[in-house]
């Protein structure tokens, strides 16, 4: 019996659970084996990727439903720093947000104090992200024992979460807010890197007030940048942001002492500081003035934020000035001292320029930033005010360069008229004849206005607006001769400017606030004529004084203006250009108040307050030199005729020249003449007269000086009275004889609450005794050198005429108006 057929050779087939036949070496518990190559992927793995690509899908809506905050990732908005030149703190302006912050890098902060604060704060930063677990758990556990917060647990990240989400900022603590902070902190190394969450900590930290950052923590508490921390001031500023009220360090110094210890004690025991080190900080007190109180140069700073370029590019804004930031506080100290007594809305300013740089190292606008009754933010550095007499320095200079004058020309100080324009001095009085040096020193007016006469008003302008002095004038007015008595306006800046010149060769220059602003000179005048002024107002200008100035040397000038609104004072030293300026800044007169018992005062403290360097000695140009002079002829003494130098001077000579004196206003002939003297008698005769003479050269002084000449106070006569037998014969070309002291026309009116009008007159060339009539009535009769009193009390027309000896005559024709109306007593009848 045969059975069914056998399989070939070779393992037998077997069939698995599903009943398909696998040959041998096929696996039966899966599929079958991929091919070569290819890998299996375990399943918990794949669900493991789901989960894991799930967790990031969600974490990624959260972030795009919940984005960071916008100042999370833009660069901190910083407000305006206006600092001194060595970077100390002079005012600081709030950004947009109303913080004072000014925004650094990691790079720009004292490595010191990075290390007192991730030592402190978070010694992991570099390691963790954005949440520590340790330090989280040992917060919890603390909290579960004491049934209290003890430690925050917070990074340096999650407290950077805090300060730039104003919901985090702004809610109480708790868990559902500490929960969220975690979530930004994750967020935010999700986002940044470590440099950029430091920077946010570095420039958003509470730091009291309306103080955020390390930076303008370290300016506005401690007067340096974040780069000059201390090891003690590192530690001090680590611990401010943990309660930047109550360690305030201007307001709570021993608790901020106390916290600033905490940080330096954590530092040395985890040996990141030295014990020597720390015991050293540990005995720096901590001293900070209040952040209003660091304020200084308001006024300058404000000036300098208006004109401050706003970067769009950059978040950060920093104006370095020029200013000193220790005299600026020296200076603004005297100030106060002196405000006092003051009277009520008068206010001062000051400005100090280095004469090198042209750098100004001291701007004070106003005596008191904080008296807004002085009218404190009216910056009178910049304010445009009458000078006074402290333009005429300059005009001096420019009668030396023109050649009309030397240091020792002789001028009239008496009174003159100026087509229709009578100056007079201050003091109400005149000195007569002076001397160029002597005129500006003591600053008389009509000397001044003569000059600038001659010179014209309009070239001696511009030529102070071509140096940078501009002069202001109302609308619609040309230059005139009031200019050299305060007629028009400038700043005490621009004069600053200008009185440098004296100190460098003649060449003024702008006044520069910060490092970067052009320089600029521009020339005024001549080497020469610098050096002859300030040799005046140094120390009279006389090349034969024995003995120099002792001590510091400061040429100065004060000036005035009209109604006692505005003192002023100038000065300069071999370092410094000073300038002083004390008024209401609404323009009211403060009698009493005049620059020589009000300005001058402080400008000389001031001087003795700022430091200064040796002086140099004093060597007059190549092209000054002294020379003997003669008055009243003005040459040279060896140029001047035997018997016509009535005076001897020595003078400062610009470039070789010695000027001869200027032309007399007041006669037609020159300043010398040919007389002919009777031997016999001494007197003066003529050719057609019977009292023979000799012919002689004489020199007489100006007409109007003739009532000095008369009083002796010039010494004998320049020229000899006339014979009685020739007086007849005046020489037609002699002085005239010229009434001064009143306008032909002029109208007259008396002075409130008189009945009468008096007025003082003199007769200027007149020959021997004066007869004076009123409205052809004798009124009176002196000598020429006497002033005659003119008294009107009637309204009307009225005729002053003036004769002398020998029959030379002036009338002046007045209009008197404002006198009261006199009643003439009744007539008697006749007995």
């Amino acid at each position: 019996m045969s059975g069914p057929a056998r399989p070939p050779e070779g393992p037998a087939p077997s069939r698995g659970e599903d009943g398909a036949q696998r040959q041998e070496g096929e696996s039966v518990s899966g599929p079958a084996r991929p091919p070569e190559g290819r890998a299996r992927v375990p399943r918990r793995w794949v669900l493991a990727g789901a989960a894991a690509a799930a967790a990031v899908a969600a974490l990624w809506l959260l972030d795009l439903s919940h984005p960071l905050p916008a100042r999370a990732l833009r660069p901190a908005d910083g407000g305006l720093l206006v600092t001194a030149a060595d970077g100390s703190p002079l005012r600081a302006y709030p950004g947009e947000d109303g913080v004072w912050r000014y925004p650094v890098a990691p790079e720009e902060v004292s490595p010191l104090y990075l290390e007192a604060l991730l030592g402190y704060e978070d010694r992991w930063f570099y390691w963790h992200p954005g949440v520590n677990p340790v330090a989280m758990a040992r917060a919890a556990w603390q909290w579960a024992r004491a049934g209290r917060i003890v430690s925050g647990g917070s990074t340096l990240t999650m407290q950077a979460a805090r300060m730039i989400d104003p919901a985090l900022r702004d809610e109480p603590r708790s868990i559902r807010t500490k929960l969220r902070q975690i979530a930004r902190a994750v967020q935010l190394e999700w986002h940044l890197s470590k440099r950029e969450i430091l920077a946010l900590y570095l420039n958003h930290a509470p730091m009291g007030g309306i103080v955020e950052g390390v930076e303008m923590a370290s300016r506005s508490y401690l007067g340096k940048p974040a780069m000059a921390l201390s090891h003690a001031e590192a530690a001090l500023l680590a611990a401010l942001p943990q309660a930047p009220s109550r360690l305030r360090p201007d307001r709570a110094a021993a608790a901020a002492q106390a916290a600033r210890d905490k940080v330096l004690d954590r530092m040395a025991a985890q040996g990141r500081w030295s014990a020597a080190v720390v015991a050293d900080a540990r005995i720096e007190r901590v001293i900070a003035q209040p952040l209003a109180g660091r304020w200084l140069a308001p006024l300058a700073a404000e000036r300098l934020r208006q004109r401050a370029p706003r970067d769009a590019g950059s978040a950060r804004r920093l104006v370095r000035s020029t200013l000193d930031a220790e005299w600026q506080a020296t200076v603004e100290g005297m100030l106060l001292d002196r405000v006092d007594s003051l009277p009520p809305r008068v206010s001062m300013a000051v400005l100090v320029m280095d004469n090198d740089s042209l750098e100004a190292r001291v701007y004070a606008g106003s005596a008191d930033f904080s008296d807004q009754k002085r009218a404190a933010h009216v910056d009178m550095v910049r304010g445009v005010r009458s000078p006074g007499s402290t333009l005429k320095p300059f005009l001096y200079a420019m009668a030396l360069d023109e050649g009309l004058v030397h240091s020792e020309s002789l001028l009239a100080d008496a009174p003159q008229t100026f087509a229709g324009y009578r100056p007079g001095n201050f003091q109400a009085a005149f000195a007569g004849a002076v001397s160029v040096s002597e005129a500006l020193q003591r600053s008389l007016n009509v000397p001044a206005v003569d000059l600038l006469d001659r010179i014209g008003p309009a070239r001696f302008a511009s030529s102070l607006r071509a140096a940078g002095l501009r002069l202001r004038m109302p609308a619609g007015a040309a230059p005139n001769l009031s200019l050299i008595l305060g007629g028009a306006g400038t700043t005490l800046e621009e004069l600053v400017g200008a009185y440098r010149a004296l100190a460098r060769g003649g060449m003024a220059g702008r006044v520069r606030l910060t490092g970067g602003e052009p320089r600029i000179e521009t020339r005024l005048m001549s080497e020469g004529a610098a050096f002859i002024v300030r040799d005046i107002l140094e120390g009279g200008g006389r090349p034969d004084r024995p003995f120099g100035a002792p001590g510091r040397r400061l040429a100065w000038k004060t000036g005035t203006s009209f109604g006692f609104r505005d003192a002023w004072a100038v000065g300069v030293t071999d370092q410094w250009t000073l300038g002083v300026w004390i008024g209401r800044p609404d323009g009211t007169p403060n009698p009493g108040f005049f620059g020589a018992n009000a300005a001058a005062p402080l400008l000389h403290d001031l001087v003795a307050a700022l430091p200064a360097r040796e002086p140099a000695p004093r060597v007059p140009p190549d092209t000054v030199r002294p020379e003997p002079i003669c008055w009243p002829l003005g040459l040279r003494e060896q140029a001047t005729p035997s018997g016509q130098c009535r005076q001897r001077r020595v003078a400062w000579v610009l470039d070789g020249a010695a000027p001869p004196t200027l032309p007399d206003r007041g006669a037609v002939a020159g300043m010398l003449e040919t007389v002919w003297i009777d031997p016999a008698s001494g007197l003066r005769t003529a050719p057609g007269c019977r009292i023979a003479g000799r012919a002689e050269q004489a020199v007489r002084w100006p007409a109007a000086l003739q009532p000095w000449v008369e009083a002796g106070a010039l010494g004998a006569p320049s020229q000899a009275h006339w014979h009685p037998a020739c007086a007849r014969h005046v020489s037609t070309g002699a002085a005239r004889l010229h009434l001064d002291g009143l306008e032909r026309g002029a109208v007259l009116r008396p002075v409130p609450g008189r009945d009468r009008i008096e007025i003082e007159v003199r007769a200027l060339g007149g020959e021997g005794e004066l007869w004076w009539m009123l409205d052809g009535k004798a009124a009176g009769r002196g000598g020429a050198a006497r002033p005659f009193a003119a008294r009107f009390i009637e309204n009307g027309r009225h005729t002053l005429t003036v004769m002398d000896e020998s029959g030379r005559y002036d009338s002046v024709q007045i209009v008197a108006a404002g006198l009261p109306t006199r009643v003439l007593p009744a007539a008697q009848p006749p007995l």
